[in-house]
């Protein structure tokens, strides 16, 4: 079957792609339907027979992000012996997916910061809920079986938790290489741990 005459359901996946793709090097509030179609070499026309708007693509776009980042975190918690090593598993899980989809943070980033409330906001808010969520448990876990400190403010250890790897993503975006986040990722996270074992642990 030819790129042009993709069934439907293969057709909306490609264009998720493209707009990752395109988000890996461009300023996301610029893509434009003109330039996604342009990528996957199809007319506007085209474009707006699987999607009725741009916004209902980028709703699509952060569908797409939130079950794969989620199933991931999910993934590399369940496999894990302790919370701790949970804990590990994730964050070492999150920056890994942003190496490899460099246009993915761009695009919540984006979403995020855009005014009122809109269909592909909501959902990028939702996902970080249920991260948070999924923190809340490993740590509130760990917690009460003596693993973290027994004072740990869960609801604050997860929200570090989350700023830790947005602020890599932040400075590995500033200095244009993504991949530097594979490298500062296991430092930031040993400081992180070492801060909410138990003391009998440390």
């Amino acid at each position: 079957m030819t790129r042009g005459h993709l069934p439907a359901e293969e057709r909306r996946a490609a264009t998720v792609d493209a707009v990752i793709a395109l988000a890996a090097r461009h300023d996301p509030g610029e893509i434009s339907t003109t330039a996604i179609a342009q990528h996957m070499g199809l007319t506007q026309g085209a474009l707006f027979r699987h999607f009725a708007t741009k916004d209902a693509i980028l709703e699509a776009v952060m569908a797409r992000v939130s079950e794969q980042l989620l199933a991931r975190l999910d993934a590399a918690g369940e496999a894990a012996p302790d919370h701790a090593a949970a804990l590990r598993a994730m964050f070492l899980a999150h920056t890994g997916f942003v190496a490899e989809h460099p246009g993915v943070p761009r695009l919540l980033f984006g979403e995020l910061q855009r005014a009122g409330s809109t269909a592909p906001k909501r959902v990028a808010a939702a996902l970080l809920a249920q991260y948070a969520e999924r923190l809340r448990r490993q740590l509130e876990q760990g917690r009460q079986q003596h693993e973290f400190d027994s004072e740990l403010d869960v609801a604050a250890a997860a929200t570090l938790f989350i700023g830790s790897v947005q602020g890599l993503v932040m400075q590995a975006l500033i200095a244009g290489d993504v991949q530097r986040i594979r490298d500062n990722a296991p430092r930031v996270l040993a400081i992180f741990l070492r801060g909410i074992r138990a003391r009998a642990a440390s």
